[in-house]
């Protein structure tokens, strides 16, 4: 799909309008395409097949922007914490976050295989003692133990389905949800638990986490080009951001948050940059006194970078648990406790 067309579409979710209408005949047929494979796995017709070791899913109902990434990253250290070897299961569209996994949690297996099964069998021939789904929830086909349920506090509670909105599943499908976990980058802690109440009332009674994805600290492209800045350094500064990821405004809103005046250049998730996109950013970048992007952009742009550009930095990113995480430590111990069984 055309990437004008798709950014227009994703605004188009947030900003109202007529397109979502024009839309909602595609959207009808989608929410039936969702009924009828659903209603074959709920009645088993459809087989879920167990991967042969504890499975965590990390998901959600929505496109992009809830942080699953950096949750899935922390579930993987949370299982080397408890001396548990864990493999990051993922279909690694757009080629970003497989790279992002083997840099936020080198010690981990990450596989990416549209087929989440196939990928488990790598997986334990690699040592895995765990399996962590990112990006699982629709992926019906693989058993789990925990089904994590991301919602971002930012988005609110959609009701529209792709692609006149958001949602890859109607609400009710959060009724499937082990843990409902509210995101939130730019959202007050109280929006988030306004968020966390909405959604709730979809939930089977299932527990429910807040956490706070914080912008950490302003890190070099090469370790040799400079030591890592305090988030603090870009107070006052004309900043270039740059996000191909699922919420670029939240981004932004965050490292505005900072107390930097922000020029964002916003990307569809997953871009992948062509030759225009780096000329055009290089010469943005000469206005800016600094230029940042996601870890998630960085592991894309680094090695194409133009050198007469000025330096490309990236802003690491560290969840905070902020409510629910003796409930969520519970419910990991008790998905890992069988695994030698």
């Amino acid at each position: 799909m055309d990437r004008r067309f798709t950014a227009a579409v994703e605004r188009s979710w947030r900003a109202g309008g007529v397109l979502p209408v024009l839309l909602a005949p595609m959207a009808w047929l989608y929410r039936g395409g969702v009924a009828v494979r659903n209603a074959l796995f709920d009645r088993g017709l459809l087989t879920s097949h167990p991967l042969g070791l504890p499975t965590i899913s990390v998901g959600n109902l929505t496109v992009g922007g809830t942080g699953k990434t950096p949750m899935s990253a922390w579930m993987a250290q949370e299982m080397l914490r408890r001396g548990i070897r864990p493999a990051i299961l993922l279909r690694g569209y757009g080629g970003d976050e497989p790279a992002v996994h083997r840099t936020l949690t080198p010690e981990a297996v990450v596989i990416a295989d549209a087929d989440r099964v196939r990928g488990a069998t790598a997986a334990r021939a690699a040592g895995a003692q765990v399996i962590i789904l990112d990006d699982g929830f629709q992926h019906r086909r693989a058993a789990r133990d925990l089904d994590l349920v991301l919602v971002a506090a930012e988005q609110g509670v959609p009701t529209r389905l792709l692609p006149a909105g958001p949602l890859r599943e109607p609400q009710r499908a959060m009724a499937r949800a082990s843990l409902l976990i509210v995101t939130r980058k730019s959202a007050s802690v109280a929006q988030a638990t306004e968020v966390a109440e909405a959604w709730s009332h979809f939930t089977r009674r299932a527990p429910v986490v807040l956490v706070s994805l914080v912008l950490d600290a302003v890190c070099p492209m090469a370790s040799s080009m400079a030591e890592p800045l305090p988030l603090r350094a870009l107070s006052g500064q004309r900043v270039l951001a740059i996000a191909g990821i699922g919420d670029p405004a939240a981004f932004a809103r965050q490292i505005e948050g900072a107390g930097a005046r922000v020029d964002l250049a916003a990307f569809p998730d997953h871009a992948l940059f062509s030759e225009a996109d780096l000329t055009a950013l290089s010469t943005r970048a000469r206005e800016a006194d600094r230029v940042v992007c996601t870890l998630k952009d960085a592991v894309k742009l680094g090695d194409r970078w133009p050198r007469n550009a000025p330096p490309l930095w990236y802003l690491s990113q560290r969840v905070v648990i902020e409510r629910g995480g003796e409930g969520l430590a519970a419910l990991l111990d008790r998905a890992v406790a069988t695994r030698d069984g």
